[in-house]
């Protein structure tokens, strides 16, 4: 019955030891034997007993340095090249020693002998150890899903290394775009140029490629993806350059390719000097700190290490999320950083005025607000209390606290909007620019962008978590399209536009070309490794024609086809090449006040129809998909009897 050698696998730690003991003591002996033989080209020297104490004490010897090289504690299914070192430092020693005791004892043994035998002793416990390390991985590769490599780079090694390791993935190939390297084999692997995938899919039944080239453009990601999404192959990647060297992650952690990565840009160097401007050794407080552009500029604000960072935040899970998170990361930065989360809302003025007083706030960032426009557009006076009288509230107080500066976080949605959301930011804005007029220390700014990647109620989300559920995959509109930018890059852009204001300024980020949102759901299908098809109802499916349907659901309220960065069409350049400056219309305190005043009296007596007639009135240019504002308390007051309709709305609004 012949032994399985995997079985070797299942034997005790001390067993395999044992194993490897007596194994390397019977090569020694045979690689001594080998090299006497093809010496004397005859096996007569074996009648010369004296031969063989000097052999027994070198290979003692030999023994005791591969021990204390370490050679036995290494785990032969995991062993590299690094090992053959303690094998180089065991080998020396067998063959100096067994010249040097055939030296005194004369035991007729060629001085030749101990360096071919070296030579085959070396050759032989080397690769007896990269044999066993084959025979103990083969058992797991038989389920393993077979995958190419793209990059053959230091990191494709590693990865190829770690793969090894793991029970999910089989390499059978590096792929580079290197020609120098196209032809050649590393590590035991093939590498062929891109353009041999399609062939390598067809005969191996490949589905998987991994991209190992963590410094890859966001350009170059891009053409990668393109050549590979026509395959119907999922590509997974490794972290990000960046993510390795701070340690948040390893190369063996693999992912799917997200829509951030295609969509993302190429990072421009900061300034530095803009960066720290408004923030290092200042207080600093984030309004609307636990949300999506609130936190990460709360990250961001803390690399500038401020002298204290207040976190001002309506929503209790989400600020002691950030809390906790700023907290751990401070004391890698600078334990001396002061974090202080302050539960409130925007609109509670004294408790806002506490807060500022009390920390002595130099740089206010308000990025405070309800933001998604489906949820304002039904709950009209919520959204213009915190969007425009939270923003009021804020702005008054830093410049009656000498505030030094005060950066309002405001959207595309502000220019020309069609929705609530949009006309609150533009009134936002006005306010900004209005009291940016007055007699005070505090320099007004206003950073207007577009949508930002995995945000929450982002379409990229709510698009992955419907194709992970087997679709189907909504869009509102065949041509919607959207500016797209990650909340690192917006972020940073932010705090540099901050810092280069004068008062007043409407700042507009670059925010590249903008993106179908139908061609951005068939990318997330294509990522995920699926084909999409198109219908035209959501309960129609058709698995002949692929795995995850999308259809077309219609524009939701307030909602545009395209959004835009600018009134009017001259912005000028700054010292950031991706930002810019424009003049829009603003008004005086004189001029705006009094309006502002009689929308909040429209809203405390829930006067819608008041509250469309000076929304259309104000400069905003504003045009509603629908001639009346629909707030879903409202309609639900208008099916009850008017006068309790009335009494009603009061008691709730208080």
């Amino acid at each position: 019955m012949t032994y399985n050698l995997g079985h070797l696998s299942t034997l005790s730690r001390p067993r395999k030891v044992a194993f490897q003991l007596i194994l390397d003591a019977g090569l020694i002996v045979f690689c001594f034997l080998a090299a006497m033989t093809i010496r004397f080209e005859s096996i007569d020297f074996l009648k010369n007993i004296e031969i063989w104490l000097p052999v027994a004490i070198s290979s003692a010897v030999a023994i005791a340095v591969f021990w204390f090289a370490g050679l036995y504690r290494s785990l032969v299914r995991f062993v590299t090249g690094k090992i053959l070192a303690s094998i180089m430092k065991g080998v020396l020693a067998f063959a100096v020693s067994l010249l040097l005791l055939n030296s005194l004892l004369i035991s007729g043994i060629p001085r030749s002998v101990p360096i071919i035998s070296g030579l085959l002793l070396f050759l032989s416990i080397g690769g007896s150890r990269f044999v066993f390390r084959h025979i103990f991985r083969r058992p797991i590769q038989v389920t393993k899903q077979p995958v190419v490599i793209y990059g053959a780079g230091e990191s494709g090694l590693e990865l190829l290394n770690s793969l090894f390791h793991g029970r999910d993935y089989t390499p059978i190939a590096f792929v580079d775009d290197d020609r120098h390297l196209q032809g050649l084999t590393i590590s035991g692997l093939p590498v062929y140029s891109p353009q041999q995938i399609p062939r390598l899919a067809d005969g191996t039944g490949l589905e998987v490629v991994l991209l190992a080239m963590p410094s890859l453009s966001h350009t170059r990601r891009r053409e990668i993806f393109a050549s590979l999404e026509s395959m119907n192959l999922e590509v997974k990647t490794i972290p990000g350059l960046s993510d390795i060297i701070s340690g948040k992650a390893k190369i063996s952690e693999l992912r799917n390719v997200t829509a951030e990565d295609l969509l993302g840009r190429d990072a421009v160097t900061p300034n530095e000097k803009l960066l720290k401007r408004n923030i290092t050794s200042k207080v600093v407080m984030v309004t609307g700190a636990g949300g999506s552009i609130g936190s990460e500029l709360c990250r961001q604000i803390l690399v500038q290490k401020p002298k204290t960072l207040v976190l001002f935040e309506i929503s209790e899970f989400a600020l002691y999320s950030i809390e906790q998170e700023l907290s751990e990361l401070a004391k890698h930065l600078e334990p001396n950083i002061r974090i202080v989360p302050i539960l409130g809302s925007v609109q509670n003025a004294k408790r806002l005025n506490a807060a500022i007083t009390a920390f002595q706030v130099e740089t206010i960032y308000h990025a405070a607000a309800y933001k998604h426009v489906p949820l304002v557009e039904e709950n009209v006076v919520e959204g213009i209390r915190n969007n425009v009288f939270g923003t009021l509230t804020v702005a008054k107080l830093a410049s009656e606290n000498n505030v030094s500066d005060f950066i309002l976080i405001s959207t595309d949605k502000a220019v020309r909007p069609t929705s609530v959301m949009g006309a609150t930011k533009r009134i936002a804005e006005l306010i900004c620019q209005a009291l940016a007029q007055g007699e005070h220390r505090t320099t007004f700014s206003m950073v207007r962008f577009g949508n930002v990647l995995g945000s929450s109620g982002s379409v990229i989300p709510r698009f992955r978590s419907q194709i992970e559920a087997g679709g189907p995959v909504t869009v509102t509109h065949r041509d919607i399209n959207r500016y797209f930018m990650t909340i690192p890059e917006a972020a940073q852009l932010v705090i540099q536009a901050g810092a280069m204001a004068k008062g007043g300024d409407v700042f507009v980020l670059d925010m590249g070309e903008p993106v179908r949102i139908a061609d951005l759901a068939v990318t997330m299908v294509k990522l995920h490794g699926l084909t999409p098809y198109f219908v035209d109802n959501p309960e129609e499916v058709a698995p002949e024609n692929g795995d995850i349907p999308i259809c077309f659901s219609g524009l939701r309220k307030g909602e545009k086809l395209y959004e835009e960065l600018l009134i009017g069409n001259k912005p000028q350049g700054t010292e950031h090449p991706r930002v810019m400056t424009a003049r829009e219309i603003a008004m005086s305190p004189e001029q705006l006040m009094p309006v502002i005043d009689r929308l909040l009296t429209a809203c405390k007596a829930f006067d819608l129809p008041e509250i469309h007639s000076i929304l259309k009135a104000l400069p905003l240019d504003y045009t509603p998909l629908d001639e009346e504002l629909s707030d879903l308390v409202w309609r639900a007051a208008k099916e009850i009897d008017p006068a309790h309709r009335q009494s009603t709305v009061m008691t709730s609004i208080g």
